[in-house]
């Protein structure tokens, strides 16, 4: 009697606990359903990764690549290029290069970032020897982001001066021009009529003075420019002696006192980025939906109204009309590759910063062709806006289209300005103008700071917890090491930054992305990683297995050599900074921001030997080898890795064993509720109308 009471009430015990256990589940159902609920009200898609957060949809990811890649070098260095590297002729080289080195590096940082949900600083674990390669790669968005900011800074002053009824260049003042400027400076048709109007007339130099020596008139304007005598536009003369002070400045060596003007908008513009990266992805992911497409917008319209204006033809001809004979020069391939490299912004670690939010099955291939192809058809077409403005601006000058043809600053805060002030209703055409420019910055700035963030918060976790305030001390610091481009001589200091900060270092990066990847983490299992997150099938139909043999070749061989070739010619033609502006010591700075990066690879693999155990053989393989924790962040998909890789380690974290078996929102999908259908069944009546009693059914069985 006494057993049978003890086995009752152990087996009641049994059922209590198991009871406990079911309410404990359902309770932790309930939370999970009101936590997904709650969050598909306010973002529309649950995060998969509740703790990094993600893209709130696929086009916020997509918008943001593209803003990213598409910059100010499309608008302002990509048409330039063209005319100097034989028109059309350039276009040849240009996609060569974006299908062997722009692609496939541009996908290879996608996939390594959504594959590892973790940013340029923490995505290394496969081969800890190459460690370094993040920390360089933050290094090189923390220098780029500091001096891209003042640029920014400038097209909101500008922005601010367009807001007159006469743009304030569009003539030359006394108050800021130099007695070189245009409207100071004539153009005489002759000599004759430099005598005619009392003038003396200096024949060697095609110039015409007056009696106390002033230059009044330029008769041969080729000849005079042999000379160094040179006209400016009452734009460059506002750029240079009004809005930045470089015309008041010998060169790096002389900096000059801080421009307050320069101070506040530098200021204004990293506001801007804390206000966009409030919120982490979840505000910037919002801003992009503007930032990224207005700058088409703008592009369309200035391209219709410079149709309308006389002498475009002849701009766009002199942009597109090939010259095939430039192929043969080396340096076309290497302009080429240059810019393909540094247009879809690859390697500076951003890619991967932003594809470390993506969900795990987002298709990174699809995004990374449309993005790569889309960031090319962006520089080509934008290479026809400004050329049919440059066309306009030419006809009116009466000088060579080759003479206003320019790159850089020169051409969007000098050139361009001045064409605009030759239309009607001229401030409101400079008002969209600049609002494309900053649109175009301000996209690639809000990544540059995300990419250094990102890497913090990764090394860092509990950052998290403090993001807003992370960004602002970021933005505080950077802010502080750019007051020296506020000053007159700042745009010399701009131009060392942008040469040597994201010079070959990229290169050397990118070149080690490709040897880490195929010849010590495996080319093999980097493809299954990827098929494992993109599935069999890429943009729905193309099955993966047709392309993927393709990427393999390039990140094994093609790209690899490209790059290789890039960096090698980019020796063999070295020079130095050019210019009486850039001293010796110029070259010096430039050269140890390059090689902060290189230090930092070089680094990153000593100290993971110098932390390994063992001899230096076993330390070797150890910092060869993926660390435990490498792989996808959620225990649900190393659980699809275990299945292709022995003695995979799924939850290195323990994080089941830490939530005690209960259910995480992620673990449930919401679907429409469908209540259960009853099916009828049918039950045999008699010829009455009344039902067989159940014998008679039971007798039919």
């Amino acid at each position: 009697m006494s057993v049978m009471t003890t086995n009752t009430n152990a087996s009641t015990k049994t059922i209590e606990e198991r009871l406990d256990r079911i309410e404990q589940l359902n309770e932790s159902i309930v939370v999970a359903l009101n936590k997904k609920k709650k969050h598909n009200i306010m973002y529309g898609l649950e995060d998969e990764n509740e703790e990094r957060g993600n893209w709130s949809g696929r086009f916020d990811f997509f918008l943001s690549c593209l803003g990213y890649a598409v910059g100010l070098g499309n608008v302002w260095r990509f048409p330039y290029l063209c005319y100097r590297n034989g028109g059309g002729a350039f276009f040849i080289p240009y996609v060569i290069m974006l299908v062997f080195v722009g692609m496939p590096i541009f996908f290879l940082e996608l996939s390594l970032g959504q594959f590892s949900s973790s940013g340029p600083l923490t995505c290394w674990r496969y081969a800890p020897l190459f460690q370094g390669v993040g920390v360089g790669m933050v290094a090189v968005s923390a220098m780029v982001a500091i001096y891209y900011n003042m640029i920014i800074g400038w097209s909101l002053y500008y922005l601010f001066a367009s807001f007159t009824s006469e743009l304030p260049w569009t003539n030359c003042d006394p108050e800021w021009a130099s007695p070189m400027c245009l409207d100071f400076v004539k153009k005489a048709d002759s000599p004759a009529e430099c005598h005619f109007k009392l003038l003396q007339v200096n024949t060697t130099s095609g110039t015409c003075y007056d009696f106390n020596g002033t230059l009044r008139y330029i008769y041969d304007l080729a000849l005079a420019k042999e000379h160094g005598i040179e006209r400016k536009l009452p734009s460059e003369e506002y750029f240079e002696r009004k809005a930045i002070g470089n015309g008041f400045s010998e060169g790096l060596q002389d900096l000059g006192p801080i421009r307050w003007q320069m101070v506040l908008c530098y200021l204004l513009a990293f506001i801007l980025v804390v206000m966009a990266l409030s919120k982490s992805i979840k505000s910037s992911g919002k801003v992009v939906y503007f930032t990224a497409t207005f700058p088409y917008i703008v592009l369309i319209i200035l391209f219709v109204r410079g149709l309308m204006l006389d002498g475009h033809r002849e701009g766009i001809k002199f942009y597109i009309t090939p010259d095939m004979s430039k192929l043969s020069d080396s340096a076309i391939w290497k302009d080429a590759a240059v810019q393909i490299f540094f247009s879809l912004s690859a390697s500076w670690g951003g890619l991967i910063a932003l594809a470390s939010y993506n969900r795990f099955h987002n298709d990174c291939l699809r995004d990374a062709i449309a993005v790569s192809i889309g960031n090319c058809a962006t520089s080509v077409f934008a290479g026809f806006v400004i050329f049919s403005y440059l066309g306009n601006l030419s006809l009116n000058l009466g000088v060579p289209i080759e003479d206003v043809a320019r790159s850089g600053a020169s051409l969007a805060f000098t050139v361009y300005p001045y064409a605009v002030t030759l239309m009607p209703a001229s401030p409101f055409w400079a008002i969209i103008f600049f609002l494309m420019l900053l649109t175009l910055g301000v996209d690639s700035q809000f990544v540059l700071v995300e990419t250094v963030t990102t890497a913090l918060m990764d090394r860092f976790p509990k950052l998290r917890e403090y993001k807003l305030l992370t960004v602002m001390i970021l933005c505080c610091i950077f802010f502080l090491l750019g007051l020296t481009l506020t000053t007159n001589g700042g745009i010399y200091m701009l131009e060392v930054m942008d040469t040597y900060s994201g010079g070959w270092n990229i290169m050397f990066i990118a070149l080690c992305e490709c040897l880490s990847i195929c010849y010590v983490y495996g080319i093999r299992r980097f493809l299954v990683d990827i098929e494992t997150m993109i599935g069999h099938k890429i943009c729905g139909f193309c099955p993966f297995f047709m392309c993927k043999y393709w990427w393999a070749l390039n990140w094994c061989a093609l790209t690899p050599i490209g790059v290789a070739f890039i960096m090698i010619f980019s020796w063999v033609k070295y020079t130095d900074m050019e210019g009486d502006e850039f001293p010796e010591w110029s070259d010096v700075l430039g050269w140890m921001m390059t090689l902060t990066v290189i230090v930092a690879i070089i680094g990153g693999a000593i100290v993971a030997l110098a932390t390994g155990e063992g001899s230096l053989g076993n330390r070797f393989k150890q910092a060869c080898t993926p660390t435990v924790e490498w792989g996808p962040a959620l225990v649900k998909h190393r659980k699809l890795v275990e299945k292709y890789v022995p003695n995979y380690v799924v939850d290195p974290w323990g994080k089941e064993a830490q939530s005690g078996g209960n259910v995480s929102p992620n673990d449930i999908a919401l679907q429409e509720y469908q209540p259960p259908q009853v099916v009828k069944k049918e039950v045999p009546m008699t010829t009455d109308g009344k039902a067989y009693p159940p014998e008679y059914e039971q007798a039919r069985m």
